[in-house]
This record gives structure tokens, sequence and C-alpha cells, in this order.
């Protein structure tokens, strides 16, 4: 089976309205679409874009608590969007609410309108320090019509051990919504998923952030480019590269993710990184469930 999936390196501006941002958004999906993408993914973070819009009344940016303020009509236009044009969208994520604090939260929308939510693991010192972010509790996986997926944020691929699970429990493709500010953090991202990709024999898709909102705390620098990655074997690009943008541009990608060539390498690939875990000396989790 292959699957077909777009990523947008989604452009930050001010923007004066709600709509200006929903235009934005379907922009970028109606050019997946004419690639035929059964999969797009938009960034980390990509919402606050929304706190650029400023407070009626003072004219200031709205501060992150503020951005909950925005889920119903973000939840609504994204799972209509993927509804109207019948595609699966990892909208990025969005700030929700979550026991009287916030959680940065990434969503699945299915081509049916339905949803589901998987809240970032791991969060970094400047999101505890600078928004007091709450880490998620659970983690999950997806399954689709297309194959089963898992969506981890930015310093989530930065672990090991959960990309572990999500292979563990089936997953052929991680998609890694991301924003970093940095070259520095934009290497930890990219330079790990790669090493995700190897030891689990999987596909990462990932993309970032791109442009700047002057008024809009954190969110001043970004350093963003999309790529979707394979193992390093003989079916694939000899530096696991299937597709990569231009770093820092506002622009998509669209690449095939070929299972079938996954299933081979597991089994006879130049190495068996997946087959080969010395579970003697480091027991698998699932088996102490």
């Amino acid at each position: 089976m292959k699957i077909r999936v777009s990523a947008v390196q989604y452009h930050l501006h001010t923007i004066s309205s709600f709509d200006e941002f929903a235009k934005q958004c379907e922009h970028y999906i109606k050019t997946a679409m004419e690639f035929e993408a059964e999969f797009i993914l938009f960034p980390e973070f990509f919402t606050t874009q929304l706190l650029s819009i400023g407070d009626e009344k003072t004219g200031e940016a709205l501060k992150i608590t503020d951005l909950p303020l925005f889920t119903e009509r973000y939840e609504r236009l994204f799972s209509n969007f993927a509804k109207e044009y019948d595609v699966h969208i990892i909208g990025g994520t969005h700030v929700t609410e979550w026991k009287g604090g916030i959680q940065n939260t990434a969503y699945l929308f299915y081509p049916d309108g339905s949803y589901q939510m998987q809240s970032k693991l791991h969060i970094t010192p400047a999101e505890v320090e600078g928004w007091n972010m709450q880490q998620g509790e659970t983690f999950r996986i997806f399954e689709t019509e297309k194959g089963t997926i898992a969506i981890l944020t930015c310093y989530d691929i930065e672990f090991p051990e959960v990309v572990r699970m999500a292979r563990a429990k089936g997953a052929d493709v991680i998609f890694c919504p991301s924003c970093t500010d940095d070259r520095h953090g934009f290497h930890r991202v990219r330079y790990t998923s790669h090493a995700r990709a190897v030891e689990n024999q999987i596909y990462v898709v990932g993309t970032g952030t791109v442009g700047s909102l002057p008024t809009v705390d954190l969110m001043r620098a970004n350093v963003g480019q999309a790529v979707v990655i394979s193992p390093n074997d003989i079916p694939f690009p000899p530096a696991g590269i299937v597709a990569e943008g231009i770093m820092n541009d506002d622009m998509i990608i669209t690449a095939d993710l070929d299972l079938a060539l996954l299933y081979e390498v597991r089994k006879k690939g130049s190495v068996t990184t997946w087959r080969d875990r010395r579970t003697d000396l480091y027991p698998d989790w699932w088996e102490h469930e």
C-alpha cells in the first residue's frame, strides 16, 4: 500500500480575523489536493497566528491562555475541511484547556469529519517557563483506512522510548509537527527523526512553522522545513530523505510512502534493526504492561 502525504511549511504572519486564518489554511489544503494527497500535515503551534488578531478593545495581542477560546471554531473548521476534501488532516497542534491549565494538543481529522487528539507528551523548558504548558498523560496510535499512524509533536521525537512504543503498537508512519525558533532546535528534531526512522524502520513525516508573529511571545522567530524521512536502506534514498522543502519558504511538499518497502526491509534489509533488538538485555515495555 502507498500513502500520499503533503506537509505544510506554514507561514506565520499577523492577521486581522479568524476568516483570514481559515482562508490561508484552505489555500494549503487546496494545493495539497491538486496533488491528490491523502494526509496533510500542519505544524505545531500554527494556530498561535490567531493571537495576532489582538484584543478588539485594546488592540494588543492576545495571550497564550486566550487561544483555547478559538478551539470550537478551529475544530469545526478543520472537521469541515477534512470532510469537504475527503482527506486526513493532522491539524498541527492547538492549545487547549486542561485541568485548569493548557496543553499543546495535536489533532487528527478523518475524512468523515470526526477527529481524535494526542497531547504533547514531553514539554520543553521554554513551554513550561513561558507558557506553563502541561504535559500529556496518555499515548495512543491511530487506525486509518490507509494504515496505522502515530502523532508525536516536536520534542517528543527526541525520546526513542515513545517511538518504540508506537512501532510496537503497529505504527508505520510517525507524523511530527514541530515549531523551532533557531537552527539548533530545528536540527535536534531533524536528526532525531532520522534516528527514529532507522531504529524502527518506519517513515517520519515532519514540518515546522516559518515566518514570524512580532506581537506574540515566543513566536517571533521560526526556522522550519518540511521533510519525509525513510529508513536508510537500499529501496530508499541513501540519505533517507524522500522529499524536503526549501528552508523557511512558504510552501508544501508531497511524497508517496510505500509501506511494502518497510515490510521488505524489516524482513531482509541490509540491517534489521527492529528484529535484532536485544530484548534479553533491554526488555520491551509492552511485555510488562
